[in-house]
């Protein structure tokens, strides 16, 4: 039985609920109809018998995917409402649009059935609490289920096919925009390129993102990037935004499709985490799709410098950025008996010791190695390697700063030629 003949005097005196819910924000905006056939249904529910003052419209989940309730708030307020005894009918255009995933559907209907509460749709109206109704509910539940399964999936097949030719219209960062045929381009803004090139130019001397920074901040320049709305603006530099433009392929002219995972999201969760995987484990990567500020080759350097300056040097066994102290060769030397990474102790003197099995296994410090006289050899093997070639090294040095100068001021006077251009 699912038709109005269920309804009883009892359902009456409560509420009529209707749940409202497109799964996307695109349905809500560029969809009306979705919205207006659901809507309609109160005027269903007053034909039955409810009152407009007993007919409460629920529209908190507009845009908000179904796969799990936990924080949907306008599902929790409906299974709050059932739990009172405040609901006589629970309606929906589609009772698929109630929920999509198992877990949060049978708990549903077995609180709807306990609560004494029907469950209506475009089809009929059902009685969870019986065994004909909680039989065909629970099959449009399975079904729904199923559905988005292979809707995902026939999704994601299209998308994969048309990223392994390179042609998926990915967002591009900031510098770069989509021309009418979907190809990207640099954008026609000379000082946003010009600056763009200066902050892989600079990270190449520097080999530190957080020095990089420094140099911007000293000389008072400023990073281009975007607005929420996709507009270019100026802004000071950050460590962070300045990691995002090193690290990014399209900047050296790649398509790239699975840089990251989505991990298992929480129950208290509104979002699920993602993390980066390492380019060796990028689902797709063409190079030389879009025109490039920096070729692929400089761009795997940098990645292999970014890398090498992990914080956690001593945990990932990465050679780590240049340090503050005396000793020369922090995080360059290793231990010649065991083959681990050496640390720096400047208590009682600069010295190298090797300690890594200490913590783990409690065993005494490998060795110890004072620091000055292996520093000293160092020094001189380094001089010795380099007299032949000294004069030409020294010119090369000299050269590579003026070139540095001559951008930095070349990015001082950019701002005040776009700001004639505008005031003209």
């Amino acid at each position: 039985m699912h038709n109005a003949d269920l309804i009883t005097p009892q359902h009456l005196t409560r509420q009529a609920v209707i749940d409202i819910r497109p799964s996307t924000p695109q349905q809500v905006v560029s969809h009306p109809e979705s919205l207006r056939l659901p809507y309609a249904l109160g005027a269903r529910a007053r034909q039955l018998g409810w009152p407009d003052a007993a007919i409460d419209i629920i529209d908190d989940d507009l845009g908000l995917t179904a796969a799990s309730a936990a924080y949907r708030k306008g599902c929790n307020t409906l299974v709050a409402q059932v739990t009172l005894e405040q609901v006589g009918l629970l309606w929906s255009y589609d009772v698929t649009r109630l929920s999509r995933h198992g877990a949060d559907w049978y708990p549903l209907l077995d609180l709807c059935g306990y609560k004494g509460c029907l469950i209506g749709d475009g089809d009929g109206i059902y009685d969870p609490a019986t065994v004909n109704g909680r039989l065909l509910l629970g099959l449009k539940g399975t079904l729904s289920a199923w559905e988005r399964h292979t809707m995902k999936a026939r999704l994601t097949a299209g998308l994969i096919q048309k990223a392994t030719r390179g042609e998926l219209a990915l967002t591009l960062p900031t510098g770069l925009v989509r021309n009418s045929q979907g190809q990207g381009q640099k954008i026609p803004h000379q000082e946003a390129q010009a600056r763009l090139s200066l902050v892989f130019e600079t990270f190449l001397q520097c080999r530190s993102a957080s020095t990089v920074v420094e140099v911007c901040t000293t000389h008072d320049l400023i990073l281009p990037r975007r607005d929420r709305f996709g507009a270019l603006v100026w802004k000071a530099p950050r460590v962070a935004a300045m990691l995002s433009i090193l690290q990014h392929p399209a900047y050296a002219g790649g398509f790239t499709y699975g840089r990251t995972r989505t991990l298992r999201r929480e129950a208290n969760q509104v979002r699920p985490a993602v993390t980066r995987l390492p380019q060796e484990q990028w689902r797709i990567c063409i190079p030389d799709v879009d025109p490039p500020s920096i070729s692929w080759d400089p761009y795997r350097q940098i990645q292999v410098m970014l890398k090498d300056n992990h914080a956690e040097d001593d945990r990932h066994k990465t050679r780590g950025i240049p340090r503050p102290g005396k000793a020369l060769l922090h995080g360059l030397v290793y231990c010649g008996e065991c083959g681990h990474k050496m640390v720096v102790q400047y208590k009682g003197g600069t010295r190298y010791l090797c300690n890594y099995l200490r913590q783990p296994y409690r065993t005494p410090v490998c060795q110890y190695i004072a620091a000055d006289p292996v520093d000293t050899r160092v020094v001189d093997a380094c001089f010795q390697a380099l007299s032949p070639v000294e004069l030409d090294g020294y010119t090369q040095a000299l050269a590579k700063r003026q070139q540095q100068a001559e951008r930095i001021a070349k990015a001082h006077a950019q701002p005040l030629e776009r700001l004639r251009s505008e005031a003209a």
